[in-house]
């Protein structure tokens, strides 16, 4: 079990990972070596999840996630498979970890009568400038 918060872990058998070829400079050893490490988590069929935190994890992913549900996630800028690994597990638990947060409500607030005056008073302020700058009518 991989913890989240005190409250949520999830469970290591759901996350898959896949070793790749890293791209970019290396030399002969990114030709050669699978550093890179691709991890999926399948966030719609998770029994770790709360239905809550896996629907809030699902916006949160963004374009990381597929038509499917499953999170993945890429991580290569280590030169080692185990540093990859660590990162993209990292990232992965940040992100569950952000969705296990509760947004807070939002309360309707009405403006005071005191803040409606001040307002008021500045988009006069405001006209009588402008109006001083007309040319003036004269007889």
């Amino acid at each position: 079990m991989i913890p989240i918060t005190p409250h949520l872990a999830i469970d290591e058998a759901e996350i898959d990972e896949t070793f790749v070829r890293a791209s970019g400079p290396g030399g002969q050893n990114v030709n050669k070596v699978a550093t890179a490490v691709q991890i999926r988590f399948d966030a719609r069929r998770s029994l770790s999840l709360p239905n809550d935190v896996a629907i809030r994890l699902m916006r949160l992913a963004g374009s990381r996630l597929t038509k499917d549900g499953v999170i993945v996630l890429t991580a290569q800028s280590h030169r080692t498979q185990a540093d990859n690994r660590a990162e993209a597990l990292a990232r992965l638990v940040a992100l569950i970890a952000e969705a296990a947060e509760k947004p807070k409500p939002r309360r309707a607030t009405r403006p005071t009568l005191a803040s409606k005056t001040r307002r008021l008073d500045g988009k006069t302020k405001r006209g009588a400038t402008k109006a001083m700058r007309r040319p003036v009518s004269g007889e």
